[in-house]
């Protein structure tokens, strides 16, 4: 079966930038990302590139090359099912906030009102593939929707889980370490996982591309973030012991990673992990495995969580013990607040919860990220519900001029690891700050000895 029309249902981090390559390396098929958000949508649209809703390098010139030709980004949501033969859903999957598994399971609310459309519209037989995160066995729950409730078309179910990292998100489409692709293991369920094969086939090496059975690839996307999530929290635990025994958590990961059993990656202490996949992945796996009773697994990871949010915690703690118990009053520069660099996504970004810690003891807080915005910063902070907007507003700025931020400032905290921080002038930062003059380094990015010789106190997690 050769594919010459898609439709995206989902227009965000995973949904565009996934589609802009699968239609630049595509051109014969067209590619439709529909979203209800019309801003969103708009912005997609936009003339001028800069504008995207979502930065990620590189991400311009692929949806410049594609865009008008055979990629189109719409909010006629029926129209693109309907002319469809493959439709991809790459909608929100947050952790649900309410009811049964409240805190833990995932809310399949808008894959549930996805399914339901896709069957009221669809004249057609149709591959639904799942691109958003899911729990194990969401497939039969969109087929039983799709085979009850449809005008008689056929559905094929795929999952196709995402391994993209913010801020290398078109690097690691064009090049990929794998695509995964599950399906149903019947003759129709084949044909549909080799007609999105043939799709990633046009640029990527077919040993490259996976197959499996639907439940195995649906639970692998949960399983692959759960191990890099388990190895941040393991190097930050060791952190904690690292500064009360004098050792060093770079030399130590720097050591551990040369074993090739080990290997080097997500080895960097911090002062925690963050994005929209690891938190919410890892609860889904805790709250599958208590709902089939296995309780020691879900311990297990649960406690990679447990962990994460100490290092968090202990970051904010730490940072007011040292300002002589006290933050009241003092101004405190935060030096990023994306959850890592190269990203405007904020989604459980550390800094939001050290802001939010540092608030409680009133903290005046003057916050500056290259491409993260004012209105971002305040909805996550309104979002944690932990006081009103009024006080938010009150207690953090928002600036574009990251010497505004540290002018005059008690302490510095660095929470995302921007290049661009280690390019600043800090003997001039130094002498405009309050002394003495204090950094918290929670992401090691800044050259301790450097900052020493020129006087300021420094705190660099694991040191």
């Amino acid at each position: 079966m050769k594919i010459k029309n898609i439709c995206c249902i989902g227009a965000g981090y995973v949904g565009g930038p996934t589609m802009a390559v699968i239609a630049q390396k595509n051109p014969g098929i067209k590619v439709t990302v529909v979203d209800l958000n019309e801003k969103r949508i708009a912005a997609w649209n936009d003339s001028n590139l800069d504008n995207l809703p979502i930065y990620e390098p590189g991400l311009d010139k692929v949806v410049g090359e594609a865009r008008g030709r055979n990629l189109f980004f719409s909010t006629e949501v029926d129209k693109a099912i309907d002319e469809a033969e493959m439709v991809f859903i790459s909608v929100n999957t947050p952790t649900k906030t309410y009811g049964v598994g409240k805190g833990m399971a995932a809310d399949l609310k808008y894959i549930e009102l996805c399914a339901r459309q896709i069957a009221r519209v669809s004249t057609s037989d149709k591959i639904i593939v799942e691109k958003s995160t899911l729990p194990v066995r969401t497939a039969q729950a969109i087929k039983s929707i799709l085979d009850n409730t449809g005008n008689g078309a056929k559905f094929q179910i795929l999952s196709n889980p995402e391994f993209l990292a913010e801020g290398t998100a078109v690097e690691d489409l064009m090049a990929p370490d794998r695509v995964l692709i599950g399906g149903e293991q019947t003759p129709e369920g084949l044909e549909a996982i080799d007609a999105l094969v043939n799709v990633y086939g046009t640029w990527v090496a077919k040993e490259n591309i996976i197959t499996t059975n639907l439940w195995s690839s649906e639970l692998s996307k949960l399983t692959a973030n759960a191990f890099l999530a388990q190895r941040v929290s393991s190097i930050n635990a060791l952190s904690e012991l690292c500064e009360v025994t004098g050792a060093d958590v770079n030399e130590v990961g720097n050591a551990i990673g040369k074993d090739s059993r080990i290997g080097p990656k997500f080895l960097k202490a911090s002062v925690g992990f963050g994005g929209s996949c690891f938190q919410k992945d890892i609860l889904n796996l805790v709250y599958i495995s208590k709902s089939y009773g296995l309780d020691a697994v879900a311990d297990y990871w649960e406690q990679v969580i447990i962990m994460n949010d100490h290092q968090k915690h202990r970051f904010a703690k730490n940072m007011v013990k040292t300002l002589y118990n006290t933050v009241s009053g003092k101004k405190i520069a935060f030096l990023g607040w994306a959850f890592k660099k190269d990203t405007n996504d904020t989604r459980e970004s550390a800094a939001i919860y050290v802001a939010d810690i540092l608030l409680d003891e009133q903290a005046s807080i003057v916050a500056y990220d290259p491409k993260v915005t004012a209105q971002q910063m305040y909805g996550d902070l309104d979002y944690l519900q932990t006081r009103d907007s009024a006080s938010n507003e009150k207690g953090l700025t928002v600036v574009k001029d990251p010497y505004e931020a540290l002018d005059g400032a008690h302490a510095i905290a660095v929470l995302t690891e921007w290049d661009e921080f280690k390019t600043y002038d800090w003997q001039k930062i130094y002498d405009n700050m309050q002394k003495p003059a204090f950094v918290f380094d929670g992401r090691n990015v800044l050259d301790k000895k450097a900052l020493e010789t020129i006087g300021f106190q420094v705190y660099v997690i694991g040191q």
